[in-house]
């Protein structure tokens, strides 16, 4: 007779306990044992308990592979979810073999759960472990079924709502307390000072602050102070909320008529518009991509967008200064070109209107479709196609927390009918499905990785481009930390290239998420574990630190309204010499747009408790000493990261902060 030793970890997390009946058989390479119930008299899998058990067997079991779990019904009790945080199993040998989870346990039925150590399916791979992963992903395909969420865009998880979503999708108990307290908090005030009832236009800019009078941060603050400053305009598109837009400019476009009389007053009489091009020091953001995207009816006005063209130039002193501007694509006399040198409102409006376009495309695509939607993509499809016991499950699970509960949210009260966009946002829900197909068309692999999208924007050089700095540092550490995992588990590129279930996994985020786009560039199939590798850091960088870069201080760019306005009252001008102080009041958004944009990125710059930030693995799913190795090292290179991003911070009076890996979150998890 043969005995085994369990050792059983409940989670610690709210709730975690269940008074259901628990039992278990363990599965071994020769062999099964027989299912014995686990029970210490009703004083089991009590939250952050480890409860120890013996199982006998009457032979040898050889290596442990799986243990299957029964989860029944406990007299007349109601069925209670389990959150089940690994099983330890020593063997009379004592080898101790280990089975991480960290997942809840719902509902009545048999649950296995594979031996940890991360394996690819090859000829050699046991039956054993081939059924549990056969098993595991039939199940998982019928809870995680895929629809079109809009014409164009990626598809996105088959739920309507919240409580359609499995149990391992949702927040845990402490974030849905959280976030919903972040929400009463986020609205309250304004309810109760009437912002959100009045449609008026602000009689004075600076009631703005009204609205959030205790919640204003040390950016925020200075973002009110700054942001009519031609130099601020052009810090953003650095370290802004997108600093994905802005591109070196080698010829000037055909549809935006610049030349050296329009713009030598701003670069003066050392150098010209043609030298400056030539020297690498012209840049351009165009928003050409929101022509023709319909617009929103907000309290019964119609509101407008623009699709401008703004040319920027970086100075002698560094700075990126905005040099002129064309509020619309097709030039003529009625779509004139601001610059600075004009009058104080007629360039203020320029660039606010160059700024609520900014705002269109940063939310809805660089936020949206380039995190929000590509991680659930790679969610859904890690679920479908990678079994827990594969190495590449193991390390992007981290990154695909909470990401499907905060999305199916998102498409219910955010950019659903009648939701917050339809609200206070000029693209409105139907202009987002119209955006998002405009974008995933033009979508490029390069785009999504970072050391190519420099490279494609041709911004290597820029001074003081902190999102490029910190970015790379990030990428790199992770890059260098994908490629470790990939070589330990990967010996070739065969390997690589035959494995069935990698493969299949990265079909179908093309099919669904990129809807086989081969002019995309992204890849279809893995050849080599370099192919491999980048797009793991690309995944892993998405989910993380590209989400903390363009939604993290959105409430301290985005809180001062002029500096986004998030929807515009009147059409763009036709003619110079029209602005006055009083127009662009009556141009920006009305008192309770404005109140409900502004509570609207107070919520989302908050992120509820049960964060994990990037780098802190609290849920182990490695269990072999080398990749645990590998993780060590990525922990120690993030923490230097930070030190470094701190130490720059301290000479600075705006820092940059948001690629920190300690406040970076791990997932799009808000």
């Amino acid at each position: 007779m043969s005995t085994y030793k369990l050792e059983v970890e409940t989670g610690k997390e709210l709730l975690a306990a269940t008074r259901d009946s628990i039992s278990i058989v363990l599965i071994g390479s020769q062999g099964e044992s027989q299912k014995q119930k686990l029970d210490h008299l009703g004083k089991d899998f009590l939250p952050g308990a480890k409860d120890h058990y013996k199982v006998k067997s009457k032979e040898d079991l050889g290596e442990i592979l799986v243990v299957r779990l029964y989860k029944e019904s406990f007299r007349s009790f109601p069925e209670s979810a389990w959150f089940c945080n690994s099983i330890k199993v020593t063997c009379p040998s004592e080898e101790i073999y280990e089975f991480p989870f960290h997942l809840w346990i719902s509902g009545y039925g048999t649950f296995e759960i594979p031996q940890g150590k991360g394996t690819i399916l090859t000829e050699s791979v046991s039956p054993a472990i081939k059924k549990q992963r056969e098993s595991e992903l039939n199940t998982k395909r019928q809870t995680h079924e895929w629809k079109t969420y809009a014409k164009g865009a990626p598809h996105c998880i088959s739920a309507d709502a919240v409580t359609d979503l499995s149990p391992n999708d949702r927040f845990s108990h402490k974030k849905t307390i959280s976030f919903g307290f972040n929400f009463l908090s986020s609205s309250l005030r304004p309810v109760l000072k009437g912002f959100l009832q009045n449609s008026n236009s602000w009689k004075d800019l600076n009631d703005i602050k009204k609205v959030f009078s205790i919640q204003w941060t040390k950016i925020s603050d200075l973002v009110s102070e700054q942001w009519n400053e031609d130099t601020f305009f052009g810090y953003q598109y650095l370290n802004g909320l997108n600093p994905l837009m802005i591109q070196k400019c080698l010829r000037i476009p055909d549809n935006f008529p610049v030349d050296d009389v329009t713009v030598s007053a701003t670069l003066g009489k050392s150098t010209t518009l043609q030298k400056e091009l030539q020297n690498g020091n012209i840049f351009l953001a165009d928003y050409k991509i929101l022509e023709g995207i319909p617009t929103n009816v907000i309290d019964g006005e119609r509101q407008y967008i623009a699709a401008p063209m703004c040319l920027l130039w970086k100075s002698p002193n560094d700075d990126i200064l905005p040099i002129a501007i064309q509020l619309n694509q097709t030039p003529g006399e009625e779509n004139p070109i601001f610059l600075p040198t004009d009058s104080k409102w007629d360039w203020t409006l320029a660039k606010i209107w160059v700024r609520s376009s900014e705002f269109q495309v940063h939310e809805v695509v660089s936020h949206l479709l380039y995190t929000h939607l590509f991680a659930e993509i790679f969610n859904v499809a890690t679920t479908r196609h990678l079994p827990m016991g594969h190495p590449v499950y193991k390390l992007i699970r981290p990154h695909l927390r909470y990401t499907l509960e905060i999305n199916t949210l998102a498409r219910q009260t955010l950019i659903g009918p009648k939701g917050l966009f339809d609200q206070a946002v000029v693209i409105g829900n139907d202009g987002v499905a119209v955006l998002l197909a405009k974008a995933t068309e033009s979508l490029t692999y390069s785009a999504l990785c970072l050391p190519d999208d420099i490279q494609a924007r041709g911004v290597e050089s820029i001074p003081n481009y902190f999102y490029r700095e910190d970015g790379m540092r990030i990428w790199e550490a992770m890059e260098r930390f994908a490629s470790d995992i990939v070589h330990y588990y990967y010996p070739s590129d065969e390997t690589v290239s035959r494995d069935p279930e990698l493969q299949a996994w990265v079909a179908e985020i093309f099919q669904k998420g990129f809807l086989s786009n081969k002019n995309s560039g992204i890849p279809s199939s893995f050849a080599t574990r370099v192919e491999l590798t980048k797009y793991l850091t690309m995944v892993m960088f998405t989910c993380s630190a590209k989400h903390a870069a363009v939604n993290s201080g959105q409430f301290d760019f985005y809180a001062w309204m002029p500096n986004a306005p998030s929807t515009m009252r009147k059409p763009p001008p036709t003619a110079k010499g029209t602005t006055t102080y009083q127009s662009i009041l009556e141009t920006l958004p009305a008192i309770n747009t404005t109140a409900k944009a502004m509570v609207t990125v107070n919520l989302l710059s908050k992120e509820p408790f049960d964060r994990r930030p990037l780098g802190r693995y609290k849920n182990k799913s490695f269990v072999e000493g080398v990749p645990k190795k590998y993780i060590e090292q990525f922990k120690e290179k993030l923490s230097e990261i930070s030190q470094q991003i701190k130490q720059r911070n301290k000479t600075k009076k705006l820092t940059y902060h948001y690629l920190d890996p300690k406040a970076v979150e791990c997932s799009v998890s808000i």
